[in-house]
């Protein structure tokens, strides 16, 4: 896509229409930091093209808008995925606008999302997450730490922002549950199992204490400072387990989340439960694991049946 013209500048009014839409995605909707900030950019990202050819975004009408779509597609370097994120930006900014009486009308509302391929979520074999979850030295406090966190995340199925935001009094010892605090402040309980307990009630005991020191953090996974670990550090720490366990390919906390989900269903588990466990509003979203299952008994039967 052709950059604007140097003297292409937002508008006053896009700039202040952009801000009352991120207001109320999170005052409205409760969308997540990262997914306000996509919208905006994308939003930015019409407006000044827009601007470009004199025109604002929040009177653009629905030709100007496949004009944008379209040249942002010629442009490349934008794939199906990227072209459809800035279409549902669009959609529910021009929605916004109609619903809070902006505007009569929605420009938006009759923009074509692309057909995106269906991907298969990478995942994990049995094998290979022992392989995994054994990698970590627990005779190291850190160590001790990266295990109960592991064992967690293959427990759960946290996404890795759950897992790093979660306080001591998050997780139910007596009860074997953890409380996770989701996407749109959406809290959920999550049973956490035997092996994960036993690695927790390790980590609390021996580990935490130590990592803590005079410290009065009260997250549950602390780093050698006394303080929380983040996600950039859970995923350096996967990383290097991973690369110690032999796992090859890209490995990251969210393909625990999905070796979670793929082995609760090739071992019966309901669609509907998984759902409930991952946290998903949606059971469309969880509906791709049982590709994943079904690819799964396809290799099974052709490597096994005699008619395979």
């Amino acid at each position: 896509m052709k950059a604007p013209p140097p003297s292409a500048e937002l508008s006053d009014a896009d700039a202040a229409l952009i801000a009352a839409f991120d207001e109320a995605l999170w005052l409205e909707d409760g969308l997540a930091a990262g997914s306000r900030a996509a919208y905006r950019s994308d939003l930015r990202a019409a407006a000044l093209w827009l601007a470009g050819r004199a025109q604002t975004l929040g009177a653009a009408d629905a030709e100007a808008l496949r004009r944008y779509l379209a040249a942002r597609g010629e442009a490349g370097g934008f794939g199906a995925r990227s072209q459809a994120r800035a279409q549902s930006a669009l959609r529910r900014f021009f929605a916004w606008q109609a619903r809070s009486g902006r505007r009569g009308d929605d420009p938006a509302a009759t923009l074509r999302s692309p057909r995106l391929p269906r991907a298969l979520p990478a995942t994990l074999s049995h094998k290979q997450v022992e392989a995994l979850l054994s990698a970590p030295d627990i005779d190291t406090p850190l160590g001790l730490r990266d295990r109960a966190w592991l064992e967690l995340m293959y427990a759960t199925g946290l996404r890795v922002s759950e897992s790093v935001t979660l306080a001591v009094q998050a997780y139910a010892a007596r009860q074997g549950v953890v409380q996770v605090l989701g996407k749109g402040g959406k809290e959920r309980l999550v049973p956490v199992g035997d092996e994960a307990h036993h690695w927790l009630d390790r980590y609390l005991r021996h580990a935490r204490p130590s990592l803590a020191g005079t410290k009065s953090d009260e997250a549950l996974f602390l780093t050698q400072r006394g303080a929380g670990m983040t996600r950039q550090n859970a995923w350096q720490r996967l990383r290097r387990y991973a690369a110690m366990a032999g796992v090859r390919g890209k490995v990251s906390p969210h393909t625990l989340r999905h070796a979670f989900a793929t082995h609760l269903l090739d071992h019966g588990a309901d669609l509907r439960a998984v759902q409930m466990l991952l946290g998903h509003s949606n059971l469309n979203t969880t509906q791709i694991y049982t590709h994943v299952a079904r690819a799964r008994l396809k290799a099974l039967h052709a490597e096994h049946h005699p008619r395979g």
